[in-house]
């Protein structure tokens, strides 16, 4: 998870699904990786100016390995000399900077959300009902050449702004530079904003990130989980940042896979001389998220529950549904729960999986990708894996030999591998099988958007390997006691339509076309 999260990796995996879904994932600001694109992001920064002369951008560069506000600092133009020193000594994103954010009491403040990934399989997320909202502590301009050193301006990390004189510490959720989301919420209710339309958006956006990057992370955790046993029992914490802009369209800033969970601060009561002092907000929001976590992830709780079961007591805690309350004691008031809260953490997905399951196209290619890894513990496909996938999905022809399969292998996993800093295995990373994928589609089914061509695809080679177990699994049956079982990896939802087997194109499933539910209104 922390290699998923980092900077450059996080606008890799939006970026694929900004290709396939660009209106869906138009949350994410548009960025550059640096040094590899350097000159891609000047070419089309000059592009848009010829076209707009009006247009006066501004541009916050961001390392790839920082954390808590080291190394952010914001530009005008792609010539700016500090630019020139991050190319020379490490790899950055650059992103365009967010001029018009939603102000309280003239003060620019982003949104820290805690959200738990529960289960990559089947894919559960949790979203705290209440976050921190940080404070600047110098009232907000719009960038411009005399204010973009200003940091205690554009920057809302706490770790930067703790060091302003500004700083307010408060013994309320409501006032200071560190407040709870929820009072920021009340706030705006009061001044007719739609709230329930704000956290739908902020729900949107969490799982539209999470579904980016699932695909990756089940391509490292297939590496380390044996097959066919359950493994440990893995979830993550993470913290979202999210700004709202002037019009409350929530946009996300990046995501923490260890986010602090500090509930004091440091005071310092004479020089050189400090003491730790509790921080109210920090407590109300943190205490209650790791609570609930391990509420969820209790490993005996169900063990408990059968216990209860077959003794003929009454249920000390039933299994929750998604948004009930996990406190609720029991008829005989046993439960040793039942002196807590009720549950922060919400469940989005997939209680809302009908809406946003059309999105998971890239997970579907990384089934496909495993399949295909062949060696236990790599996550590199080689060439003889590629060729497999080529002909095991029937996607070689006449204008497609095995030969040019072969050329394709070579150049995308070349380009992809020059831009990997560390090396660990030579191959076809996920990334670079998704744009090979991506190439096919285009190919095969040149009259389509993107994303139906990928689905198409997808739904193609899904029915060949569905053929192929098939007979595997009849060859199974009629072979001697010591003949090989069927392929453990079966994919799901094949199509097997007599269109199919004729070669026309597959038609395309739910999961390419409804791209209206996700604008559902989210409860």
């Amino acid at each position: 998870m922390t290699e998923m999260v980092r900077k450059i990796t996080l606008s890799r995996a939006v970026r694929i699904m900004q290709n396939l879904f660009p209106e869906e994932y138009n949350f994410y600001p548009r960025s550059w990786i640096l040094p590899d694109e350097f000159q891609l992001f000047v070419a089309q920064v000059r592009m848009v100016k010829d076209g707009d002369p009006s247009w006066k951008p501004t541009f916050i560069v961001k390392p790839d390995s920082g954390c808590q506000g080291d190394g952010i600092y914001l530009i005008k133009d792609p010539s700016d000399i500090r630019l020139a020193g991050t190319l020379q000594s490490r790899p950055a994103v650059v992103q365009e900077y967010i001029c018009k954010p939603l102000l309280i009491d003239k003060l620019k403040f982003d949104i820290r959300l805690y959200v738990l990934l529960k289960s990559l399989e089947p894919l559960e997320i949790y979203i705290a009902k209440d976050g921190l909202s940080r404070f600047c502590t110098e009232p907000y301009q719009e960038p411009h050449p005399r204010n973009l050193h200003h940091i205690f301006m554009h920057l809302t990390n706490y770790s930067l702004n703790i060091h302003s004189g500004n700083f307010v510490h408060s013994d309320s959720t409501s006032t200071g530079s560190k407040r709870t989301f929820s009072s920021i919420l009340c706030r705006l209710s009061s001044k007719g904003v739609d709230i329930k339309k704000v956290w739908s958006d902020i729900i949107s956006l969490v799982i539209k990130t999470v579904i980016a990057l699932t695909p990756e992370l089940r391509v490292f955790y297939q590496s380390d989980i044996p097959a066919g046993r359950p493994g440990p029992t893995c979830f993550q914490i993470l913290g979202f940042d999210i700004l709202l802009m002037k019009n409350l369209k929530p946009i996300l800033l990046e995501v923490n896979a260890n986010p602090s969970m500090r509930i004091e601060h440091e005071q310092e009561l004479s020089p050189g001389v400090f003491e730790n002092v509790p921080s109210l907000v920090d407590e109300e929001v943190k205490v209650a998220v790791i609570r609930d976590t391990l509420r969820l992830m209790d490993p005996f709780k169900k063990k408990r529950e059968n216990q209860s079961q077959q003794l003929g007591k009454p249920l000390a805690s039933k299994e929750e549904p998604p948004d009930s309350d996990l406190a609720s004691a029991s008829a005989g008031g046993a439960s040793p729960e039942g002196h807590l809260p009720s549950i922060c953490l919400k469940q989005v997905f997939p209680k809302y999986a009908k809406q946003f399951n059309y999105l998971r196209l890239v997970d579907r290619m990384a089934n496909l990708f495993i399949r295909f890894l062949g060696i236990k513990g790599t996550m590199k496909l080689g060439p003889t894996g590629f060729r497999t996938f080529i002909r095991n999905c029937k996607l070689s022809s006449g204008s497609l030999s095995m030969a040019a399969v072969d050329i394709l292998y070579i150049d995308i996993t070349r380009r992809w591998n020059s831009m990997t800093v560390v090396h660990q295995d030579s191959g076809m990373g996920l990334q670079a099988f998704v744009e090979a994928f991506f190439y096919l589609a285009q190919r095969k089914f040149k009259m389509l958007p993107l994303h139906e061509q990928v689905a198409s695809l997808i739904d193609l080679c899904e029915y060949h390997l569905s053929l192929l177990d098939e007979k595997r699994l009849v060859c199974g049956r009629s072979a001697p006691s010591g003949g090989r079982p069927p392929h453990s990896g079966t994919p799901q939802e094949a199509t097997p339509t007599a269109q199919l087997a004729e070669g026309h194109p597959p038609p395309c499933t739910n999961s390419a076309l409804k791209l209206s539910h996700s604008r559902h209104a989210l409860s």
